[in-house]
């Protein structure tokens, strides 16, 4: 299920109902610009604001600074049909009758899913390319991550990457999935993990 309304604020509500009325209306999402007129501001940094809550809370995905990335959640939730099975080899028999749905409501339905933009071919090996957008969930607490996961890490001061968690004794190593790269190794106090991999969205 879709986060509770009662997670938002007034202001992040205002916004959420505002945007889920033009989108109705217009089958596409506002602009900034749109979205600043119809709250009555003049800067765009309290959308900006209240669109990241709104994605963190797991209302929208949104890629930031790209307002007409903006998506409502609630209208990915209805499943996607499975059609059957694709051959990476040779070819097989093809569907016929659809009879599933394949579920994401478990995965865009959580309440701390945010959406990061991959920038880099440090995962390719694992399937992330450059340009996907990966969902991820928020960790609270280190000891959440289990080694081998893919997780979305803060080493202040240097920047955000994805990468393999992998814990050893006090030493936390964040590696690629791409040979080219050496691992980032790092005492386990000068690392916040933000996120871990849900799902990667790939627009073709």
């Amino acid at each position: 299920m879709i986060a509770s309304k009662e997670y938002l604020s007034d202001a992040q509500s205002e916004l959420y109902e505002w945007i889920k009325h033009y989108m109705k209306e217009f089958h596409h999402s506002p602009s900034i610009r749109q979205m600043m007129e119809a709250m009555g501001l003049k800067s765009p940094a309290p959308i900006q604001s209240r669109l990241k809550h709104l994605q963190q809370k797991g209302f929208i995905t949104w890629q930031e600074g790209k307002a007409r990335t903006l998506q409502l959640v609630e209208d990915l939730l209805d499943g996607v049909p499975i059609m059957g099975t694709v051959a990476a080899g040779g070819l097989i028999e093809t569907f016929s009758d659809v009879n599933e749905t394949l579920d994401i409501s478990n995965v865009l339905g959580k309440k701390n899913v945010f959406a990061l933009t991959v920038n880099g071919d440090s995962m390719i090996d694992a399937c992330i390319a450059d340009g996907d957008m990966v969902l991820m969930e928020s960790v609270k607490n280190i000891y959440e991550i289990k080694n081998g996961m893919i997780v979305s890490a803060l080493v202040p001061g240097l920047g955000t990457t994805l990468k393999y968690f992998i814990k050893k004794e006090n030493k936390i190593y964040l590696e690629a999935a791409n040979s080219s790269y050496e691992p980032i190794i790092l005492d386990k106090d000068k690392v916040i993990i933000q996120g871990k991999l849900l799902a990667v969205w790939r627009k073709v």
